[in-house]
């Protein structure tokens, strides 16, 4: 009964929001309920017979989390889940009260969940998790957490307080480092050497400016990747599948996401089904999305830091039709900007957003050919969407979290599992 009114006032307060901006209502009920009760989403994610997976790491962690839920569901357990805009600890707040009872009881026999990396060391503080994996330590927020060596710090909080087998990159040198002070069991993916020596793997990881540790042997491994296809060797079992969105970054969440069911799924596990699975599955909103719009496909790429920005840029088709690039709040220090290499972008036809003169600025000293300057966002949006359709490709639009956000509401795209596969 402690948490009834709570849980009542976050339903009323989502409602309200949703009520006047649809497809909003996702944070701020969660922000009211952490404060009325901030010991629900402990007692919730306690009460699951299977425990709870934590997936979690700089990059990459929305699309690993799409894949383990899609994989474990098709093996038949009933998984609670938090969408990829609620990773942080008032997004599981928000998630309760969306999905829960007003007792605060979610259904499902196993929570899988995307963490954001400075949250889920709260979080594993009160609940453990019995499998959790660990993507990756790339630059990114410095300005949120100064030094990579801090995001190691908490991966490796989440990593000590999992009771069980911590899943790890094979490729990550932080990561190796997190598993250096580990008694676990460790399960590790990562790329074959052919893989990583292709033209587009820029896996640039954050130094550690430790002594180098030697590569393990990796259970979980992206053996080729041509384009779209993938194949993999799980525990010496190989199969392949297509991506859903292009890149050596969708790839390793992959080899990760199998690793993680695997691991999950115990003898239960089906290689072939979770191929079948991965083989249909559409991306996440905005990683490599493609729309319909005016009747003709736009392609939505977002962009989080300098490695994010780096290979998607790499993976970009070879033939693009008219870009747009939108900068927005997020990036606070556009500095990072400069660090990335934008020779496989030749032209883009409107730059905006709220940091648009930084990213004009950017792109032109790279060579970069500009048609349109537009500060005005919505404007920008309106005019791209009525150019006429590209003669070859198709329109595509890169842009950042805050840009992606509001251009998805000022378009009316309010649900994020409303994506299908290109």
């Amino acid at each position: 009964m402690f948490y009834l009114p709570a849980l009542l006032i976050g339903r009323l307060i989502r409602f309200a929001v949703r009520f006047v901006r649809p497809g909003g209502g996702s944070a701020l009920p969660g922000l009211v309920v952490s404060k009325l009760a901030p010991n629900l989403v402990y007692k919730s994610l306690n009460s699951f017979k299977d425990g709870l997976v934590v997936i979690t790491g700089t990059a990459g962690k929305s699309t690993t989390t799409k894949m383990v839920v899609a994989v474990v569901r098709a093996h038949g357990k009933e998984v609670f889940t938090n969408p990829s805009t609620a990773n942080i600890q008032q997004g599981f707040f928000s998630t309760i009260v969306r999905h829960g009872d007003l007792f605060g009881k979610v259904p499902g026999s196993i929570a899988i969940l995307e963490m954001d990396e400075g949250h889920a060391a709260r979080i594993v503080s009160k609940v453990k998790p019995i499998t959790s994996v660990i993507l990756n330590v790339f630059e990114d927020q410095l300005d949120r957490f100064i030094d990579p060596a801090l995001v190691r710090e908490k991966l490796a909080q989440v990593a000590k307080a999992t009771e069980g087998t911590v899943i790890l990159n094979a490729d990550d040198q932080n990561c190796l480092q997190i598993a250096s002070s580990l008694d676990n069991p460790i399960q590790y993916f990562g790329l074959s050497e052919k893989v990583t020596q292709s033209s587009a793997s820029h896996m640039d990881y954050a130094q550690t400016f430790l002594a180098a540790i030697a590569k393990p042997t990796a259970q979980s491994i992206a053996l080729d990747l041509d384009g779209l296809n993938l194949e993999v060797e799980i525990s010496k079992e190989r199969t392949s599948f297509t991506l859903p969105s292009r890149g050596t970054h969708f790839a390793l969440d992959a080899v990760a996401a199998m690793a993680c069911a695997k691991q999950i799924l115990g003898h239960e596990f089906d290689l072939e089904l979770a191929a079948a699975v991965l083989n249909e599955l559409p991306p996440v909103f905005s990683r490599g999305e493609v729309r319909n719009i005016n009747g003709e496909a736009c392609e939505f790429i977002l962009v989080q830091n300098p490695i994010s920005m780096q290979l998607n840029l790499d993976n970009l088709p070879k033939h693009l039709g008219q870009v747009m690039f939108a900068i927005g709040r997020d990036v606070h220090d556009p500095s990072w900007m400069w660090t990335v290499d934008y020779s496989a972008l030749k032209n883009v036809h409107t730059v905006t957003g709220f940091n648009y003169a930084d990213a004009a600025l950017v792109l032109s000293y790279n060579d970069v050919g500009i048609e349109v300057i537009e500060p005005e966002y919505h404007d920008a949006i309106d005019s791209f969407f009525a150019l006429p359709a590209p003669a070859e490709g198709m329109k595509t639009v890169i842009y950042s979290a805050d840009a992606m956000r509001r251009l998805r509401r000022y378009m009316g795209f309010t649900d994020p599992e409303d994506v299908e596969r290109g």
